[in-house]
């Protein structure tokens, strides 16, 4: 695709961060993410909340407030209208406790069922934040246990219901808006969140983007027991294997670290945490703040020198 040269472009796709930010005039930014995909459990009101989640994550993780959204719609008629009504009916409700309005949006009648929004905020260009800009020595902190990948395959395998895991479910369908906060009081040196890529994937775009290497802490990384169960039985996305591939020559895995342990730091989130870089003397200043707005706080990682990009998966940090 082409890059677009403007002065009015403040973030674009050049480090592959989570929304593009443009500048409308002084002290006020426009930030815009897209975001839809296929079901990932089989109840389509969770579906609905999860899938609003997430399309507003990309905007927390810029440090934006969403203020409108359009909805984006693939479905078949087959399956009935009371179906679509559900999902509806779960993304409105999550877009409702955000604060957003759903000014509309688009359908078409589609094979198998998709779902998303388009997604648009407001915030003070000073405060935006980028996945690009950690330095070295920042701690790296996480926001939501992993898991969510492996356990909607073994979901869809008929292996677990949705009812046995609704804690991590209402993990994914938690909004990003309060570990936001807490990473701009904090001053974070960077910023983005967990979804595809996997927690390996993002940390390595983070660490890229600022021309350094990544130490992660597997014994500190946040994970579902019942994810690691199934890991350990083989039960994986396809999405796992092709973000250790995506990664491939740039990742090293100390020996000592247990192997389930390791597939779960590749595994692909819907609606995950967001990933933050905090300088050592804004350490402390973080952790109060999570704590504060009712998060976890999970200290993950740190960025040194080394080759750019690079990520070192040890047992346990400093």
């Amino acid at each position: 695709m082409p890059r677009p040269e403007a002065e009015s472009i403040i973030v674009g796709v050049e480090t592959r961060d989570d929304a593009c930010v443009y500048l409308v005039r002084d002290g006020l930014a426009l930030v815009q993410t897209v975001d839809f995909f296929t079901p990932i459990v089989n109840d389509p009101y969770l579906f609905g909340k999860i899938t609003a989640a997430n399309a507003l994550s990309d905007i927390y993780a810029m440090g934006g407030e969403p203020a409108l959204a359009l909805s984006l719609v693939g479905f078949p008629c087959s399956l009935g209208m009371d179906v679509l009504a559900e999902i509806v009916k779960g993304g409105n409700e999550v877009m409702s406790e955000a604060g957003v309005l759903v000014l509309g949006g688009h359908s078409v009648d589609d094979e198998e069922p998709k779902y998303g929004f388009a997604v648009t905020g407001f915030m003070d260009p000073a405060d935006v934040k980028r996945n690009s800009t950690a330095r070295e020595g920042d701690w790296l902190y996480l926001t939501k246990r992993l898991g969510t990948g492996i356990l909607a395959t073994a979901i869809k395998a008929d292996m677990i219901s949705e009812d046995d895991v609704m804690d991590q479910l209402e993990i994914a369908m938690r909004l990003n808006r309060a570990a936001k906060n807490a990473a701009i009081a904090a001053h974070a040196s960077a910023l983005t969140d967990v979804t595809g890529f996997g927690l390996v994937g993002h940390a390595h775009e983070m660490a890229a983007g600022a021309g350094l290497a990544v130490e992660l802490f597997a014994r500190s990384v946040p994970i579902d027991e019942r994810a690691l169960e199934f890991a350990s039985m083989g039960v994986m996305p396809a999405g796992l294997h092709d973000n250790k591939r995506y990664v491939e020559g740039l990742f090293e895995v100390e020996e000592g670290v247990d192997q389930t342990t390791v597939d779960l730091l590749f595994d692909p989130q819907t609606s995950g945490g967001l990933l933050i870089a905090v300088a050592p003397e804004n350490r402390e200043t973080l952790e109060e703040e999570l704590k504060k707005h009712g998060e976890p706080v999970h200290c993950v990682g740190r960025f040194i020198a080394g080759r750019s990009g690079a990520v070192v998966i040890r047992s346990a940090g400093a």
